[in-house]
């Protein structure tokens, strides 16, 4: 059996179930998904959440019942008229859009729904589900349409199955970044003060962030790349002519001052061309690789904000490549092994790719297009990366490649992304001098590697559950006295260890000692240095690693050679 097959015949029997329970709902559409299916449905004054459980009753009934899926074929008209004595106005809509001279119809029971199909034979053959949550949708996913109550489930083929997925949602939601980011203090958002979308970073949180910066500042210099910063606004009419104004002016924020007309970038691309193109450029100055940290602000919905996420204000680590034609494999490959060497720093083993090929929108030849989409292809097949097509997906000046890394928990995340660029150079006339003498057009290679900085750090604290390895952690060790007396000495083996460049926090509150603990354990603190009397006297520390594991006594040098080896 199919498993899209058997979500798509579950979210049949649900909508039978919640018909039933609300005689008035309408029906919109219900697929299959990803680990799941989900139907839409307008129903007058909303949905309980206790009304799920009612839903999930119904359900197991008609499961019992087994009755069979029956296949039907009905001329368009009486569809139509089918569906408008039904009230169900969204169901007429969608075969009025289809324009054919017959539809295809399920019934299961009672239950008649416009469906294309396939489905299961019968309904006792769907025994393993759950219904899950609900949530808001626009019909069509058109924002100015009406808003739907859509309601999400899942099924599997065996009850192992069902079991595991659900464990595993339990598991995601202890992991959830944006409850973790509030307890551990790492960031907020100040929805109602500040606005939506827009990152605070808490001290901790400022701290990762840094620790995940230096390190991308060094690699990037290792790498050959060239540190550039440009400004947050930059007048209307560069993003004119980038194109970013006709395909992305809804995501952008226009600022207006003396009859001038500045838009908050949304992209960093145009910033690094203006500094190509500051100098002169001779075949020798390439390959030039431009690298910034870039805070970029979009618009987005309110609807589609989520944590660190989606969100309107964010930093990516973004650089570009100007090249020689000759030389863009060459530059993409070298990216690909940058990510791969990313990735296995930061505990991600594993990751796949996707082609973004030609979008309906775009600028440039369809020529020059195809020739991009071939030279990324070529790479991907000789780095051996494992990939999928996704059709019409690609911006609008180029293809791209987009990096997918799996967590902890199997998981995929948007990660990476590299696009190839014939048509912003031919823009802005972005050339070079060729050994020959002539002017000669660049090549522009869009990439980032982390991505979204935010969205890179809600990855790390949901696949690591907020546990981070000693490299990453903002607070290394806390130092923890017992008695008031010792004070001094727990100052003094922070000291110790500061100067030798690790990140450590003391704990000298008046608090019983089994408190203090249990607050770092929360904190998921990798280490606890304890100090009392005992410890003062024979000039040592007793050590606790994360987890409460006991690590007995030891003096200050056998501890830090402890965390040096762990950092390796």
């Amino acid at each position: 059996m199919e498993l899209n097959t058997l979500r798509h015949s579950c979210s049949h029997i649900m909508a039978e179930a919640v018909k039933k329970l609300y005689p008035n709902a309408k029906l919109g559409i219900g697929p299959a998904i990803e680990n799941g299916f989900y139907y839409d449905f307008e129903i007058p004054g909303g949905i309980k959440e206790e009304d799920l459980a009612k839903i999930e009753e119904l359900m197991n009934e008609a499961v019992k019942k087994n009755v069979p899926f029956v296949h039907e074929d009905w001329k368009s008209k009486d569809a139509i008229d089918f569906f408008i004595k039904k009230g169900e106005n969204f169901k007429v809509e969608l075969i009025r859009d289809l324009n054919q001279d017959t539809v295809s119809i399920y019934k299961n029971g009672d239950f008649t729904d416009l469906c294309k199909g396939p489905h299961v034979n019968s309904t006792g053959e769907v025994k393993y589900f759950k219904i899950l949550s609900t949530s808001g949708a626009y019909w069509k996913g058109i924002d100015t349409n009406q808003q739907l109550v859509r309601i999400y489930g899942t099924v599997f083929l065996t009850k192992k199955e069902l079991d595991d997925y659900l464990k595993l949602l339990e598991e995601a939601k202890v992991r959830d970044h944006r409850h973790l980011g509030r307890e551990l203090k790492f960031f907020d958002i100040y929805h109602n003060e500040a606005g939506a979308g827009l990152v605070f970073y808490q001290p901790d949180g400022a701290t990762l962030r840094r620790i995940i910066e230096d390190w991308e500042i060094k690699e990037h210099k290792v790498r050959g790349y060239k540190m550039v910063i440009t400004p947050h606004i930059m007048d209307k009419k560069l993003w004119q002519k980038s194109g970013h104004l006709d395909f992305y002016q809804e995501h952008m924020y226009p600022i207006i001052k003396d009859n001038q007309e500045f838009i908050l970038k949304p992209m960093n691309c145009p910033g690094h061309i203006l500094i190509y193109k500051s100098a002169l450029r001779s075949w020798r100055d390439l390959p030039l690789r431009i690298f910034e940290l870039g805070t970029v602000y979009r618009y987005e919905k309110s609807g589609v904000l989520h944590g660190l996420l989606r969100v309107r204000g964010f930093t990516q680590d973004d650089a570009h490549i100007f090249c020689r034609k000759e030389d863009v494999a060459q530059e993409i490959k070298g990216v690909l092994d940058f990510v791969s060497d990313t990735m296995y720093k930061f505990g991600f083993n594993d990751f796949t790719a996707e082609l973004s090929t030609r979008p309906k929108d775009f600028i440039g030849e369809k020529e020059i297009w195809d020739v991009s989409e071939k030279i990324l292809l070529d790479v991907l097949k000789e780095k051996k990366i494992n990939y999928k097509i996704n059709e019409g997906d690609g911006a609008f000046y180029g293809p791209k490649i987009d990096i997918k890394l799996k967590d902890a928990l199997g998981r995929e995340w948007q990660c990476a992304t590299i696009q190839l660029d014939f048509n912003m150079p031919e823009r802005f006339d972005v050339t070079y001098r060729a050994e020959d003498g002539k002017d000669t057009r660049a090549v522009m290679i869009h990439r980032v590697v982390f991505g979204s900085l935010e969205r890179f750090i809600a990855t790390l604290i949901e696949h690591y559950a907020g546990k981070f390895p000693l490299w990453l952690s903002p607070v290394q060790v806390a130092i923890i006295n017992i008695t008031e007396d010792v004070k001094d000495y727990a100052l003094e083996i922070k000291d110790a260890l500061e100067k030798e460049n690790f990140r450590v926090e003391s704990d000298l509150r008046n608090e019983t000692l089994q408190r203090k603990i249990r607050e770092k354990e929360l904190q998921k603190i990798p280490y606890m240095a304890i100090v009392g009397k005992k410890e003062k006297e024979a000039g040592k520390i007793s050590v606790r690693a994360r987890g409460m594991k006991n690590l007995g006594s030891m003096d200050i040098k056998e501890f830090s050679a402890l965390l040096r080896k762990e950092l390796g």
